[in-house]
C-alpha cells in the first residue's frame, strides 16, 4: 500500500513540476507521429510515457513551429534528469562515467585528430566517452551528446531494464583497450548467465559487480590504468614510478607534472591507500554474496599480483625505449613534453614506441583485465603472452637501432 501511495505522490509532484498543459503535450505527440513515428512510439512504450509526462517535460515547449524552429528544442542534460531523479544523478556525478569526456580531452594524442574522430558526429572517442559531463558551451557545441544517462537508458524508453541487462554495457566495454564485454560473456560466470537467461540470480553481471543495487556510483579500486600510490612494495613502486613517468604524471626526477592534477580530476588512478581500500571492501564484499570471504580476497589478490609481475615487464620496456632517447638515437619530437609518452597513443613517432604503446594500452590491460574478470585466457594468451612476445620485439629493435645509430656515426 506504501509502494502505491509513493507512487502517486511522485506522479503528483511531477505533474505540479512539469505542468499539465495538455494542449501542448497533444501538440507535440500530434506533430512527432506524423514526423518521427519511431520516436513516438518508443516514448509511449516507456513508462514515462505511461504516467503521463510529454516531450516538453524534457525538451521544453519553445519548438512549435514544426521544423522551422526545431533548433529550439533543448536537448536534456544530466541536470534534467536530476528534475526526477536526483539520488541516481548525484551518484552518478560520484562515479567515473560522469568523468568519461574529461578522460577523453585529457589524452595528449586527442590535439591531432580530426574533429569527428574526437567531437560532434561520435564516430570515435566521443561514441562512449560522451557519457562523461560537459560544460553548457561543449553541450551547446556537441548538441546530440548531451544527455550522457541515455547512455546506458537509451532514448526514448529509457527503459531501467534494459539499463540493467549487461548487453547495454558491451557497446562501449569491448575492443581494443578494455574487452570486458568479451572477458566476461565467455567467462564462467557470463556463460551461466547466457545458459539459465536474464532471470539467473547465479550468475552476477557487470551491474551486479559495479552498480550494487543500483548504485550509480561506478568505480573501481585500481582505476582505469591499474596504478596506485603509495605502494609498500618498492620493487613494484620503482617499476611503477617508471611507468607514471612513460605516462607523463611524474618527471624524471620522480615529482608530480601537471598531468597529475588531471588523472586526479578524472579518477583513473587511485592516490590514496584509502580510496583503494574503499574500492576494494566493497568488492570483496559483493564477491563474498556468492564465494566465502576468504576466496574472494584470495582471488583479489591474486589479481593484484598479475598486474605486479606485468608491471615489471612493462617497466622494463619502458627503460629500454627511454634509454634510446637518452643516448640520442631517438629524438623527443619538439612538442613533447615526455618521451616515450604512452598517452600519445597511435601518434608515436617510431615503430618501437608504437610496441610499447600496444604493449601498455592493450596487452597490459587485458592481462589485469582479464585477471579480474575471471576470464583466464584472456589474460594468459591476449594479455600476458603477447607482454612478452612484445617485449622481445622492442629488445630486438633496440638492439637494431642501436646498430644502425653506430654505423652512422662511421
Amino acid at each position: 500500500m506504501r509502494r502505491y501511495l509513493f507512487l502517486l505522490l511522485l506522479l503528483s509532484a511531477a505533474f505540479l513540476m512539469f505542468g499539465t498543459n495538455v494542449e501542448a503535450k497533444s501538440q507535440c505527440i500530434s506533430c512527432h507521429e506524423k514526423e518521427t513515428p519511431g520516436i513516438v512510439k518508443q516514448f509511449l512504450s516507456g513508462k514515462m510515457g505511461k504516467i503521463g509526462l510529454d516531450c516538453s517535460t524534457c525538451h521544453g515547449s519553445e519548438h512549435n513551429k514544426g521544423a522551422e524552429d526545431a533548433s529550439l528544442a533543448k536537448l536534456p542534460t544530466p541536470e534534467t534528469c536530476n528534475s526526477c531523479h536526483p539520488k541516481q544523478v548525484e551518484q552518478y556525478k560520484a562515479g567515473k562515467h560522469s568523468l568519461g569526456w574529461i578522460a577523453m580531452k585529457a589524452m595528449p594524442m586527442l590535439q591531432h585528430q580530426p574533429t569527428m574522430i574526437v567531437g560532434e558526429g561520435y564516430k570515435g572517442c566521443s561514441g562512449c566517452h560522451k557519457i562523461g559531463l560537459k560544460s553548457e558551451e561543449e553541450a551547446r557545441a556537441y548538441r546530440y551528446g548531451s544527455g550522457a544517462c541515455d547512455s546506458c537508458h537509451t532514448r526514448h524508453t529509457f527503459s531501467k531494464e534494459e539499463a540493467r541487462d549487461p548487453r547495454a554495457c558491451q557497446s562501449c566495454h569491448m575492443g581494443f583497450d578494455h574487452p570486458q564485454w568479451e572477458m566476461w560473456s565467455t567467462s564462467k560466470h557470463g556463460t551461466i548467465w547466457q545458459i539459465e537467461g536474464k532471470g539467473s540470480d547465479r550468475a552476477p553481471v557487470c551491474q551486479t559487480c559495479h552498480m550494487p543495487d543500483g548504485d550509480h556510483n561506478v568505480m573501481t579500486s585500481w582505476g582505469f590504468l591499474a596504478v596506485r600510490l603509495p605502494e609498500d612494495d618498492q620493487e613494484w613502486l620503482k617499476d611503477r614510478v617508471t611507468i607514471l613517468q612513460a605516462l607523463g604524471v611524474l618527471d624524471d626526477a620522480g615529482n608530480p607534472t601537471e598531468r597529475l592534477e588531471v588523472v586526479k580530476a578524472g579518477k583513473v588512478a587511485r592516490l590514496t591507500k584509502e580510496e583503494f581500500d574503499r574500492e576494494r571492501t566493497k568488492m570483496i564484499n559483493i564477491c563474498s554474496k556468492c564465494h566465502s570471504t576468504s576466496y574472494a580476497k584470495a582471488q583479489l589478490d591474486a589479481g593484484d599480483k598479475i598486474i605486479r609481475e606485468a608491471d615489471k615487464l612493462m617497466a622494463e620496456a619502458i627503460r629500454i625505449v627511454k634509454g634510446l632517447y637518452k643516448d640520442g638515437i631517438l629524438k623527443k619530437p619538439a612538442n613533447w613534453k615526455v618521451a616515450p609518452d604512452l598517452l600519445q597513443f597511435y601518434e608515436a613517432k617510431s615503430s618501437i614506441e608504437q610496441d610499447l604503446y600496444v604493449m601498455f594500452l592493450e596487452y597490459r590491460m587485458r592481462t589485469f583485465q582479464g585477471a579480474f574478470h575471471m576470464n583466464a585466457d584472456y589474460m594468459h594468451w591476449y594479455g600476458w603472452a603477447p607482454m612478452k612476445e612484445t617485449l622481445q620485439k622492442i629488445k630486438d629493435e633496440a638492439e637494431k637501432l642501436r646498430k644502425e645509430f653506430k654505423l652512422a656515426e662511421k
